[in-house]
Parts: C-alpha cells; structure tokens; sequence
C-alpha cells in the first residue's frame, strides 16, 4: 500500500472522483478506519435507498462524530437530496466517491450547493512510488495500482478493457453496441497524444461522427480520457482550435491500442511516454492545489510544445521526447514558444542522463523529472 499525497478538508464534506481501479476506495478505507461505509455496490443497500433515500438517515446513529462514507454515489443521485439535508440538519460530514460524474451532471442533480468541495484521485505517481518507481514497467504497464503492483499486469489490463470499458459501460446504458464501442476504443487509442480528429476516428471504426462525439463524452464523464485544450494567451499568431486526447493512463493506452507486425515498439513508446507525464503533471497539480490549466501549443506553421502550464504564479512549456540525444528537431517549438512568451521557463524532458541549460531551455532527464517533480511543484507554490 503506497501512502497516496492527495490532500483533503479536515472538517469538510467532499466528494472524491476518479476513474475505477485508481485506488478511492482502499485510499478512504485506510485513512478513515472508523468513518461509516455506505457501499452502492451492495445490492441490498442500494435497493433500499434507490427505494427510500430517507432510509440513509436511519442508517447513522444519533450522535456519530466521525465521517460517512458513500461509495460510487452516482449510482443512486437523488440521494444527495438526504446528504445536503444531512449537513444542514445535524452537521454531518460526507466523503462522496465516484467513477463518473454522467449521471449527477446530466440529471441536474443537487451537488450540495458548494457544501462539499470535489477532489480528484489518479493513477500512482511517481512522487508517491518514491524508489519503487521504475520507468520501463511505467512505459509497459502504466500506473492503475493494481496493473503497477500485479505479477502479470496484461491480464489486469485485459480485464479492465473488457469488463469494465465494454461490459459494465453497456451495463450502465451509456452504450448501446458493445462492438461499436470496442472498434470505437481502439480506434481513439491511435490518437493519443496526437490532435484529435473526430471524423477521422468515425471513419476508422465505421461509427457515425455523432456517435463518436458521444463516445469521446463518456470517456471524459468516467476519467477514462482527456482532452487536452490548445493554449491561448494573447497569441500573435493564428492557432488550431482541436484538443489533443490522451487515455488516461499510459497502460490503457498501451493496451487498447493494437499493434501491427511490421510497427515498431517506437510508434507506440512515445506516445506513452507523453501520457507518463502527463498523468505525473495532472495528479499533482490537483493533488497539490496548484490550480494551474494544462494545454498545448501549436502555430500554424507547425510549430508545436507538448504542454503549457499556466496559472497565477506557473507559465511552464515542457516538450517531451523518447530521444536519448537532443536533436535541434526536439527544441524546435520551444525556441518557437519562447519567441512569443519570453517569460515562459522552458524544459526539454528526454531519455539522456544530462542535465543542462542551454538557449533558456532546461535539459531534463526523464528520470529526474519523475523523480523530482513534486519538489518542482512544491517550489513552485512557495514562490
């Protein structure tokens, strides 16, 4: 059990949302022993609130000083009704856990009128593997505890494409042809990290363009992808508007995404590596209440930076390659970005052993940057 850097009110309900296997449930259960489970997934419970929501009341004795604990709450919405009148009439405090936000949001449901704060849960990173962290198995396997820790990870990730984002996804009528969507999946996983096009991916999997849009909002719903939004601040040149789209864990990715005999292992360890830091970037950016926004950067004449974090105190562009030697390819659309934002700090993340700064470019290793980012953010917020 690796101890998970995610930081919480101490005296406040919220509500703690990620995709499944990411670790909510095991996080709650060991940091709040004592706290009152209510599990949605036990079919009793949830026929008897689904049934009464009023009954959850009965449900906690008089007096109880500790927390209570709804799991996947967005199996029963209505039952947020009971836990705001619950806050209200005696002061409770609630940890609300999730694995979508579909339901709450499209049903117009109540989200406690600003009474819970709403915290993320991620994948493992780096920061919190601390020495167990192993690049390659990140590279292979990704970061779902569950994949990380197991002796055969393929048979975990086999598992969660199958049951979780076919089966269960259809289960929750979000869906209605599995095959559709399995075409959909691995069609999307050719566009990891790349800009997204929607009518590309409908062609690809014979699936109509509508259709796919839909589907890419289910992923966004349940934390399975991202779309990451182009950077805009003031730039004197025209930019693309498309988001790029990551699943949101390089092992999902890895997994989903099919592999032909003559590609080679390249095609398809770049994109992972982006996803890697990524994933590192958006855990602890929530994790330590940065605030800052992550896009990407593009110009119309092709020059483009992976990421650009910005926010009151952070205007951070990092490019990332699989490289162990630095071409002037690599840098190219830093030396670019740095042209219209000057102020901006520039890193280069790459697969070499050299640290240096050269042309206002940090030159970071991989390894470094996995191992000190959450000393970087920390620094970061100090400042």
């Amino acid at each position: 059990m690796y101890a998970r850097i995610i930081s919480y009110p101490e005296n406040t309900s919220f509500f703690l949302f990620g995709p499944r296997s990411t670790g909510k449930s095991t996080w709650v259960q060991n940091r709040f022993p004592s706290a009152l489970l209510v599990d949605l997934l036990k079919a009793s419970t949830f026929n008897k609130l689904t049934a009464q929501p009023d009954r959850l009341e009965r449900m906690i004795p008089d007096g109880f000083p500790d927390w209570i604990v709804i799991d996947e709450i967005q199996k029963i919405p209505p039952l947020l009704d009971e836990v705001h009148r619950l806050i209200e009439k005696r002061g409770l405090r609630f940890i609300l856990t999730g694995s979508s936000a579909r339901k709450l949001r499209r049903g117009g449901v109540n989200l406690l009128g600003g009474r819970a704060l709403t915290l993320r849960m991620y994948p493992l990173t780096a920061a919190e593997l601390k020495g167990d962290f192993e690049l390659s198995r990140a590279l292979n396997h990704g970061l779902i505890p569950l994949a990380y820790t197991a002796q055969d990870p393929r048979d975990f990730l086999e598992s969660y494409t199958q049951v979780y984002l076919q089966e269960e996804i259809a289960q929750e009528g979000l869906i209605r042809n599995i095959g559709s969507f399995t075409r959909f999946l691995e069609s999307a996983s050719f566009s990891q990290g790349s800009i997204l096009n929607v009518s590309t991916v409908a062609r690809d999997c014979a699936v109509p363009r509508k259709t796919v849009e839909g589907y890419f909002d289910i992923l966004d719903d349940l934390y399975i992808g991202y779309r990451i939004p182009i950077f805009q601040k003031r730039a004197k040149r025209k930019t693309q508007a498309h988001p790029k789209f990551y699943f949101f864990d390089a092992g999902l990715f890895r997994a989903l995404r099919p592999v032909g005999p003559l590609e080679t292992q390249g095609e398809t360890i770049g994109p992972a590596i982006e996803t890697l830091v990524l994933q590192e970037l958006l855990a602890l950016n929530a994790y330590l209440r940065r605030r800052c926004s992550i896009g990407y950067w593009r110009s119309t004449g092709g020059a483009e930076v992976d990421f650009i974090l910005y926010g009151e105190d952070t205007f951070t562009a990092i490019e990332v390659t699989g490289a162990s030697r630095v071409r002037e390819g690599d840098v190219a659309g830093l030396k670019a970005f740095l042209k219209e934002y000057p102020d901006a700090e520039a890193f280069l993340l790459y697969a070499g052993d050299e640290t240096y700064y050269e042309d206002r470019i940090h030159f970071l290793p991989l390894t470094d940057f996995f191992r000190d980012a959450a000393d970087i953010f920390s620094q970061q917020t100090s400042e």
